[in-house]
C-alpha cells in the first residue's frame, strides 16, 4: 500500500517542483520516480552511508526560488527507509508550516523547521556541488565566484594566486565542464595548481562523470604520485576519490593496480575506495581483493566498519554475503582467520 504520508506525496500535493540528490557518497541525482519507491519502501535506499540516506532536497512553485533541505533519515537491516523517521520528520514539517507547502515560508517558519534531528549540513565539498548541479539543472547562472574560478584554472591570473577562487567557483566550473571551454581549463589546473587549491578541486571532481581525457590526466597524476621515493598517501588517495567518475574499465584498472601493493594498504585509500568507487567492487575477484586488503590492516573493528556499509549497498549485497558465507577465496578466508586469531590473542 502506498504511504500518504511521504516528503514526495506532499510536495506533489502543493504543487511544487522538485529534485532529489543523494549526498551520501558522490552527489548524484535520484530521480523522482525512483525516491518515490524508496519513499514507499519499494526499494531499498540507492546509496547508503553508515546505515544512512544523506539527501539534498530542492523544491519550489513556479516563480519562486527552490527550498533547499539537507536531510538524513535511518535505514533498517535492508537498507529500506525508517517509516517511523520519516514520519517524524513530516510532523515536524507540519508543526513549522501547516499543512501544504505553497507557500514562502518565514524566517521563523525556517528556523522551527530546521531545528530537528532529521537535517544536517553537508560537507563544504558536497554542498559546492550540491548548488552547482542544481544551478545547471534549472539553467539559472554560475555563482559570483565563477569568473575567477575560470580565470584562475586557466592560468591567467598565476598559479600561486589561488587564495581568491572560491570553492563554489571549482564547483560551478566541474558542473559545467563541457562548457565555456572549461574542460581544457581543469586539465591545465590539474597539471599547475600548487597542492592547496589542488585538493579543493580534486574534492568537486568526486561527484563528477569523467571525459576520458580528463580521467586519463588524473590516472597520469597518479602514476607520477606512485613513482615518488615517499609517496604522498593523502594527495594519492584525493586523486582516487576524484577517479571515482572515471569510466568503469579504467576505474576497475587502477583500483587493482592500487590493491597489488602491499605497501598502499593504508586505511585513508581503502575508506576512499568503499566510499567513492564501491561501484566497481561488484566484481567478485576485485570485492574479494579488496577485503583483503581491508582485513590485513589488521583492525578487526576497521573491518567489520567497512563490511557493515558496504552489505547496505544493494548492488554489493548479494556478492559480499556471498563472500562471508563460504565463497571466499583461500586468500580472503586465511587474512580474516588471521584477523581473528590477533582479535582473540589481544583478548586473552
Amino acid at each position: 500500500m502506498e504511504n500518504a504520508l511521504t516528503l514526495s506525496a506532499i510536495l506533489n500535493k502543493a504543487g511544487c517542483n522538485y529534485l532529489v540528490y543523494d549526498l551520501s557518497r558522490r552527489v548524484t541525482e535520484i530521480p523522482n520516480a525512483q525516491f518515490e519507491a524508496v519513499e514507499n519502501n519499494h526499494q531499498p535506499y540507492p546509496f547508503p552511508i553508515q546505515q544512512q540516506a544523506q539527501l539534498g532536497i530542492a523544491f519550489w512553485q513556479a516563480g519562486q526560488e527552490p527550498w533547499i533541505w539537507f536531510l538524513k533519515m535511518p535505514l533498517d537491516e535492508r537498507g529500506l527507509l525508517n517509516q517511523a523517521a520519516l514520519g517524524d520528520f513530516i510532523q515536524f514539517v507540519a508543526q513549522a508550516m501547516g499543512a501544504t507547502l505553497d507557500k514562502t515560508p518565514s524566517e521563523a517558519e525556517r528556523e522551527k523547521l530546521a531545528n530537528n534531528p532529521y537535517t544536517f549540513s553537508p560537507s563544504d565539498d558536497k554542498k559546492a556541488m550540491f548548488h552547482a548541479r542544481l544551478t545547471v539543472c534549472l539553467q539559472q547562472p554560475a555563482s559570483q565566484y565563477y569568473d575567477h574560478a575560470q580565470h584562475y584554472t586557466g592560468g591567467e591570473l598565476g598559479w600561486e594566486q589561488w587564495q581568491g577562487v572560491g570553492l563554489q567557483g571549482l564547483a560551478d566550473l566541474c558542473a559545467r565542464m563541457g562548457k565555456h571551454d572549461n574542460l581544457p581549463r581543469l586539465k591545465k589546473a590539474l597539471s599547475n595548481m600548487p597542492d592547496t587549491p589542488k585538493y579543493a578541486l580534486l574534492g568537486c571532481l568526486e561527484h563528477c562523470e569523467l571525459p576520458d581525457s580528463l580521467a586519463s590526466r588524473l590516472d597520469e597524476q597518479i602514476d607520477t604520485l606512485l613513482a615518488d621515493t615517499e609517496i604522498d598517501l593523502f594527495l594519492l588517495t584525493a586523486h582516487v576519490r576524484a577517479l571515482s567518475g572515471a569510466d568503469r574499465n579504467r576505474l576497475s584498472v587502477r583500483i587493482q593496480n592500487l590493491l597489488s601493493k602491499v605497501e598502499l594498504g593504508h586505511k585513508e585509500l581503502l575508506i576512499a575506495i568503499a566510499g567513492r568507487c564501491w561501484h566497481v567492487l561488484d566484481e567478485p575477484e576485485l570485492l574479494d581483493r579488496f577485503l583483503v586488503s581491508v582485513a590485513a590492516c589488521d583492525d578487526a573493528k576497521f573491518f567489520r566498519q567497512i563490511v557493515a556499509d558496504l552489505v547496505m549497498i544493494p548492488e554489493l549485497r548479494p556478492q559480499l554475503l556471498g563472500l562471508l558465507h563460504g565463497n571466499a577465496s583461500p586468500t580472503l578466508l586465511n587474512a580474516v582467520n588471521e584477523l581473528q586469531k590477533t582479535v582473540k590473542s589481544n583478548n586473552d
